[in-house]
This record gives structure tokens, sequence and C-alpha cells, in this order.
């Protein structure tokens, strides 16, 4: 009996992907549960199990794109598998007898025992997280000794395991032909990955959808960051979490929303839909390109628990384990530039999100406080909107209120 691998249901207008790396080879035997192959989504990696154990057949070849539903191999059950047919029965006719041997001398040397190879272990199913630890550190994970399940190799595994001293230096191999023809100056030519696809395709149509306007001002991030300091180490001691900046943006904008509905709406055809629930798409930059992971019914989670889903989900981003489903069904988005050192900019809608708010780099500048001069810790905030849905007078008001509960935390835990 056979059990066919097919492309699942990936998520919501996602039909197709593209079959990165099959984890097991042709013909290889696998284990209910086992991860066999990698496809890489629009928006994310998806590991394929195994439903049952058996052998494994390719369908599909790396590289190859495939829909919902397509083969991408077969496993067939290990007592039903084909073996190789048995060799031809020899000819009934009876050979000719030999002619009588010589007797061997007494001091003929027995025949020396052929050396049995030992049976080499096999090659350990690495997660796509592993993996890429595994290749930057040149590290042989047949080595490496797994904690997880079954010995599985997980990534603190990978990272305490030593990489091994380097050889001597070996002759370069010859330098391989460009894939394409290149520009004046040298240079490589690569191919967009489904992800930046995707990410360039949904970019374009947010301009050319979405009449994009941005609005800005500035927040005194002084009483955040002594409320931080003050708590960060029992919040962590009682929370097992660290306390960011993210969540306090997180639970202001939240309450935003419920001031200013329109901001947390999207347009369908002739229709507005206000949405009864915030699902806060927190947008995080990966080796794979800009994701977006959703933490779902954030209206209903208090500081704690947006501090706990931003940093699971934000771990999941970062080893590539997203799935379709935790990237999709947002309704508002928050993205960080400062992290990166950006000062100011005007982020791009998500579609069919309406709105979307942009943190910055926090620096020290002169304000005027009370008619005095001081150097306060400021942040320039951004809020682009789709202006077809939402007013500038809904823009500015919802802009206010998370600049007025972000200078004065308490609100935040009064919800007013």
């Amino acid at each position: 009996m056979s059990v066919e691998v097919k492309v699942p249901r990936l998520a919501e207008s996602i039909s197709e992907a593209t079959l990165v790396e099959w984890l097991k080879p042709d013909g290889a035997a696998v284990r209910a549960d086992e991860p066999i192959a990698t496809l890489e989504t629009d928006k994310a990696a998806v590991e394929i199990v195994a439903d049952s154990a058996g052998v494994l057949s390719h369908a599909k070849e790396p590289g190859e794109v495939v829909k919902v539903g397509d083969v991408l191999g077969r496993i067939v059950d290990a007592g039903t598998a084909p073996t190789s047919p048995a060799p031809a029965a020899a000819p009934s006719t009876p050979a000719p007898k030999p002619a009588a041997k010589a007797a061997a001398p007494a001091s003929a040397p027995a025949p020396a025992a052929v050396p049995v190879a030992p049976a080499t272990k096999p090659a350990p199913v690495l997660t796509p997280a592993v993996r890429r630890i595994v290749e930057e550190r040149a590290l042989d994970p047949v080595a490496i000794a797994g904690t997880g399940p079954g010995g599985r190799i997980l990534k603190q595994d990978a990272l305490r395991a030593d990489a091994p001293k380097p050889r001597a230096a070996e002759p370069e191999p010859p330098a391989l032909e460009p894939a394409a023809p290149l520009a004046d100056g040298g240079g490589r030519v690569v191919p967009m990955s489904r992800i930046r696809l995707r990410i360039a395709e949904r970019l374009v149509q947010a301009q050319h959808t979405a009449a994009i306007l941005t609005t800005f001002n500035e927040i005194d991030m002084s009483r955040v960051m002594d409320v931080r300091a003050r708590y960060k180490d029992a919040f962590e001691k009682k929370h097992g979490v660290k306390l960011g900046f993210m969540s306090f943006f997180a639970r202001a904008c939240v309450q935003a929303l419920a001031d200013v509905p329109a901001v947390n709406a999207e347009i369908r055809g002739t229709d507005i839909v206000y949405h009864d629930a915030v699902h806060l798409g927190i947008a995080a930059s990966t080796e794979r390109g800009l994701v977006v992971p959703v933490v779902r019914d954030a209206h209903e989670r208090d500081l704690a628990g947006l501090e706990r889903e931003i940093a699971r989900m934000a771990q999941r981003a970062r080893d590539g384990l997203l799935t379709p489903q935790e990237l999709s069904s947002g309704t508002f988005t928050i993205t960080n530039g400062g992290v990166f050192g950006s000062l100011l900019s005007t982020p791009i809608l998500n579609p069919p999100q309406s709105g979307i708010l942009g943190m910055h780099k926090i620096e020290k500048r002169p304000v005027v406080v009370d008619d005095q001069v001081v150097v306060r810790p400021m942040m320039y905030v951004a809020l682009s909107y789709d202006h077809r849905l939402i007013d500038g007078q809904q823009a500015v008001t919802f802009l206010v209120r998370v600049k007025e509960r972000l200078e004065d935390p308490e609100r935040m835990l009064l919800a007013v």
C-alpha cells in the first residue's frame, strides 16, 4: 500500500509554492511525522511531514512550482515495497565435472578474511534553523549529539558544537560561468525568492490601489523608558520574557484603534469592513526578507501577554518556522525601522489593511517643556493610511492617542 504526499492547503489566497528541497533522499526509509520536504510560499517556509512510515519515492524535483493538491511523492509501506528481482534459476543441464585438482601443499596460507566496513551513521534530519547554523559554521551534523526527541538536533545543540579545524589550503576550483550575462562592471545574477517576489508584488499593489498618505508626530519616551528601567528585571522574573518597547506601542495602538475604528477597517469592493478584533501585524526582518507575523486578538492581551506573543513570533520568524496562518489576516501593522537607525520614514501599507504605524530611532533632542528648553529622548512616529477610508482628522487623532498613552503609561493600565 502506498500513501501520496500532497501539497497541503497552505493559507487563504495562497495556491502554489516552490519545492525548495527534499529532506530525505529518494528511496529512503521515513518515519511517521518525520519532516521530509520543505516548501516555500509567498510568505513562509513550510515543512512537509510523512503521514506514515515506509519508503519515500520522489515525484517532484527541487525548484519545481507546485500547487495545492499536487503529488510531491509517495510513501510505500515497507512490507510491500518492491525488492530487487531474484536471479534467474540455473539451467537444469548438469555441468561437466571438472578434472581432479592436485592437492594443495600443506604450507599454503588460508585465504585472508575480507574486512567488513563499519556501518555509517545516517545523516540526521535538520530543521531550517539548524541547517542554517550547520552550513554557516561548516559543521558535520553526524557528529552533533542531538538532545531533542528521538535524538533530534536542536538549535542549541548546533550552537554548542565545535566547528572543525580548517584543513590545509587546497587549490581553488575554477570560477563558474555566470548564470546570465552581466553588465559591465561584473556582479552576479540570482533569481528572486518567492518571498521577495511577493513583497515586490504587494508593495506595488499598495501603491496602485490605495491613496496612501502619511502623518507624523513625535513622542517623548522619558516615561516609558523610566517604567521599563524600573520594572524590567521584575517583569522578566515574573513573566519569563524581557520587557521591550514594542509591547508598549502595541498596547497603545490597540487602545487607540478602539478610539478610531476606521484605522482598523478595510475596503472590500464597495463596502467597508470594520473589524471587531485587532489582529496586530509586527513587521520583522529576516534573512529571507521582510515578514509580518500576526499577534491574534491583541485587544484581549495585557502588556505581558503582548510581550510574550511578540517574542515568540519574532523567534519563529528568525528560525524560518512561521506558518502561512501566522502571517495572514492582520488588521493593522507596526514596523520598527529604529532598530536599524532610521530617524524618519513613510511606511507603505500592508494590503488590505488601511493603516500602518512606523516607529523610529530614539534620539535625545532639545524640546520645550513648561517654557524651558530641556533634553529629552524623542522618537518620531509615522502613520501611513488609506485616505479613501480614513480622513486626515481620524489619522491625526489616532496618532495623538498613541502619543498620549506612551507619554503617560498609566493611561494604558487604566484604559483611559
